[in-house]
């Protein structure tokens, strides 16, 4: 009588379900994936340090190559300043019933850099530095925020040389002179959120990277750098939502503020309404909304 043997059934592989439920028990989680976003902010938090230091590092090494070596850090903004002044404040005569039109206008320049630089160094934030991406593991977010930290750095560093300009056209030092710490905090909130937000669009499509320095030209000259937003305002000629939108643009509004905090010349008068409240609307928005924004799309930087 022939027996019939019984081959045991193939050993199934665990369900989704039961391989999600072992990870869980052993404390894996899948690779890359974005931390929630109070976890994001303690990892970013822990690598302050590191920000820091990454920011003082490409501080230090981005004039190594010059002669002059961080001396251009002042002579940049300077040089600019020279060539708007010739241009605007001679040729076009817009220093016309403005007073302290050097500091003023080399003020303006100033502030304006630290934006301008701060937006540009975070469009290749992720996608010029992928090497560093793809061999670490660390939040991204460090790397737009140390680039707009490398710029304040960088402002600091020549405010010694915008005080000597200051001084040297008969600007008095005065308490104002405190408000441009808080000034400079919010500006740079500010920075490193838009920041956040052009690197994001710069790790996708660098072709960003392109056509940033043409929108950067455009708001430059909407932002009263070389010219007095107040004095074409005053005026009943524009339409009043233009006026609106050119006194609570962002880059404006820091500007006015280290204008009133440095030349005792530019008087609350010549200020937007509620100036403060803008100002920190604007670092607001773009700091948190910047930052949610980055977040979101964490685990796709330095992929493809």
């Amino acid at each position: 009588m022939s027996q019939v043997l019984h081959t045991p059934p193939p050993t199934q592989a665990p369900a989704g379900d039961d391989l999600a439920a072992l990870a869980a028990r052993h404390g894996l989680s899948v690779s890359g994936a974005r931390p929630s976003l109070p976890e994001y902010v303690r990892q970013l938090w822990a690598r302050r340090h590191f920000i820091s230091a990454f920011a003082t590092a490409k501080l230090t090494a981005q004039y190594s190559q010059a002669k002059l070596g961080q001396i251009w850090q002042v002579m940049n903004p300077l040089l600019n300043a020279a060539v708007y002044y010739f241009i605007f404040g001679v040729l076009l005569n817009t220093k016309h019933n403005v007073p302290d039109y050097v500091p003023f206008l080399v003020t303006g320049v100033f502030i304006w850099t630290f934006t301008q630089s701060s937006i540009m160094a975070g469009t290749r934030a992720i996608s010029g530095n992928l090497g560093l991406v793809r061999a670490l593991h660390f939040p991204r977010a460090a790397l737009p925020i140390s680039f707009a930290l490398q710029q304040l750095q960088q402002l600091l560093f020549s405010m010694a040389a915008l005080i000597v300009i200051l001084l040297a056209f008969g600007v008095p030092v005065a308490v104002s002179w405190v408000l441009a710490i808080p000034a400079l905090v919010l500006q740079f909130t500010f920075n490193a959120g838009v920041s956040m937000i052009v690197a994001r669009m710069g790790a996708k499509t660098p072709d960003i990277a392109q056509l940033m320095p043409f929108v950067l030209r455009t708001w430059m000259y909407v932002s009263g750098v070389m010219w007095s937003i107040d004095k074409i305002t005053s005026h009943d000629k524009l339409p009043h939502l233009v006026t609106i939108l050119l006194e609570l643009n962002p880059a404006a509004v820091y500007i006015d503020l280290m204008r009133f905090a440095l030349i005792d010349s530019f008087h609350a008068a010549s200020l937007p309404p509620h100036v403060w409240a803008a100002a920190t609307g604007w670092a607001l928005l773009a700091g948190i909304g910047g930052f949610i924004y980055f977040w979101k799309a964490e685990e796709t930087y330095g992929r493809g």
